[in-house]
């Protein structure tokens, strides 16, 4: 059993394609693959590809294929024929016995709806002279008359599933006809998917309403912490997998124990999220969010310690560390909503910050937080470590000194204001309208928030940027006299406004930078980070 158990525990540690090469290389393959989980052994069908692994489809139990089948043919409450007929021709070996009994594992209303969508079945007693334009195939007897719907390799695949239904019995392929011609598919296809759920369930996919419960809140601050909690955000060359530090201390049964609780808790994931479970996209995406709010948990309970994590797993469940991960990442979600309904934080639906704080809060609404990524387009991703949420944090705290810059600069009548630009703010965005801003204060040392006169752009590229040396480069005195100006003009201090503006520099600098050292000028149509006068918007 333990030698078992340490065969999958390496062979899921192996590459796709060499997991498939090492079941057929074991002395007994067929029972090495019988043996797997009916679901592992369909991940890495599907990471190999079903056309590749056919020898494993044919080796496995006809309850394992029937749970491939589960997996695969099905989208939400949608059963895809087509996808039942590929996995059958990949189950058609040499052994022909082996094949009927995974054929029969099928719930007959699946084999039925396959006919139904794929066949048109004609009753050559009730019109002897049915005109067709598929392929066809008479059934023996002479009293019905298939037309297939699909052709190709399909076609040929269910012709020669109809061949082996008549050998099996020809007196019950006729009364499965009769029943494929006069059952509903809307009937047909609620009972097979009835049948599916609670096969799934007795997999370890568990109800809707009980999934939903590893996302519920914890007290991230009531848990038992083992280390000191500061330990967690010391800055780390490398990231600590707490995960793998946590499984490298049990022995094999407790890993083997361990082991089911992931495959239960991805489950839960998967099911909450609506996701299917034959989704391999989803699996492997939700897979890693799991993987993701597990560490986060087990961070937060060691104290940053990995060395501690295989004593947590012992003493507290997965789905605990699970929740208070997430619970982590919710808390900050709800400050970002607490912030969405304090005055001042947003001019409609636009955030009254920077870019990448604004970036920030919208992954932090979304229904799992998440943290968004400095690369422009990159989607956000979930939070990996304490240091991460930490930041995230340090954003909320950005935004609000933020918030303060532009409520004295919009203020008393903000809509007034950004009608200036001519655009709305969400097209304009707050972090153009403060570029405005700071290239006048850097250039005439007043406040004025409207575009920027282009007549003024060659003064504004000398003062900022060098005009000798290698490549664009600011000035080191860029930005001070528009933060000096800011400072005594709109009575603000503070270092998140000398960030802000060193930011909106160098924005600039990336912008129109290098033509202005190159050519001593710079097109206003070419310009994107700075609203120029006349300019129109994209």
């Amino acid at each position: 059993m333990l030698r078992r158990a340490e065969l999958v525990r390496r062979l899921t540690e192996l590459a796709p394609r060499n997991r498939i090469d090492a079941m057929m290389e074991e002395v007994d393959g067929k029972a090495l693959v019988r043996s797997l989980p009916a679901e592992d052994v369909y991940s890495t069908i599907i990471d190999v590809g079903l056309p590749d692994s056919t020898e494993i489809v044919q080796l496995a139990t006809p309850e394992q294929f029937r749970t491939f089948v589960d997996l695969a043919a099905w989208q939400r409450d949608r059963m895809d024929p087509l996808e039942v007929l590929h996995w059958l021709r990949a189950a058609r070996g040499d052994d022909d016995e082996d094949f009927v009994k995974k054929l029969g594992s099928l719930d007959m209303e699946v084999l039925e709806l396959v006919y139904k969508r794929l066949v048109i079945i004609h009753d050559l007693e009730e019109n002897p002279d049915v005109d067709t334009e598929g392929p066809t195939m008479e059934m023996p007897e002479g009293k019905y008359l298939l037309e297939f719907r699909i052709d190709g390799v399909d076609e040929a695949a269910l012709r020669r599933l109809t061949y082996d239904l008549v050998t099996q019995n020809p007196f019950e392929l006729g009364r499965f006809l009769e029943a494929v011609r006069w059952e509903a598919v809307t009937e047909l296809e609620e009972a097979a998917y009835q049948f599916r759920r609670a096969r799934l369930e007795d997999l370890g996919f568990p109800p809707l309403d009980e999934s939903i419960k590893v996302f519920a809140w914890v007290d991230p601050e009531k848990v038992g912490v083992k280390g000191r909690a500061q330990s967690a955000l010391a800055q780390q060359q490398n990231r600590v997998d707490y995960v793998a530090a946590a499984f490298q201390g049990l022995d094999p049964v407790e890993r083997q124990n361990l082991e089911g609780e992931v495959r239960y808790l991805v489950n839960c994931v998967l099911v909450a999220d609506g996701a299917e479970p034959g989704d391999p996209l989803a699996i492997k995406r939700l897979s890693e969010h799991a993987r993701d709010y597990l560490d986060l948990g087990l961070e937060h309970y060691t104290g940053g310690d990995p060395a501690l994590a295989t004593d947590v797993v012992r003493e507290t469940t997965l789905r605990m560390l699970f929740q208070c991960g997430f619970s982590l990442t919710l808390r900050l979600k709800r400050q970002v909503e607490k912030l969405v309904h304090e005055e001042g934080s947003r001019f409609g639906e636009t955030w009254l910050a920077l870019e990448e704080e604004s970036e920030a809060l919208g992954a932090l609404l979304q229904r799992r937080p998440l943290k968004a990524l400095k690369v422009p387009g990159a989607e956000p991703v979930p939070f990996r470590s304490r240091r991460e949420v930490a930041e995230s944090e340090a954003i909320l705290q950005r935004v609000r000194q933020q918030r303060a810059v532009f409520q004295s600069l919009l203020s008393p009548s903000p809509a007034e204001i950004i009608a200036r630009f001519g655009s709305t703010l969400a097209e304009l965005t707050p972090q153009r309208l403060f570029a405005a801003v700071v290239a006048r204060a850097e250039v005439d040392e007043l406040v004025d928030v409207a575009p920027f006169p282009e007549l003024k752009l060659t003064e504004l590229c000398s003062r900022i940027f060098e005009e000798a040396g290698p490549g664009a480069q600011l000035r080191a005195s860029a930005g001070k006299r528009a933060l000096a100006t800011l400072q005594s003009k709109l009575s603000l201090a503070g270092p998140e406004l000398e960030t802000m503006v060193q930011r909106v520099l160098t924005t600039f600098l990336a912008d129109f930078g290098a033509a202005w050292v190159k050519d001593g000028r710079v097109a206003r149509e070419k310009i994107v980070a700075l609203p120029i006068t006349g300019q129109l918007l994209t």
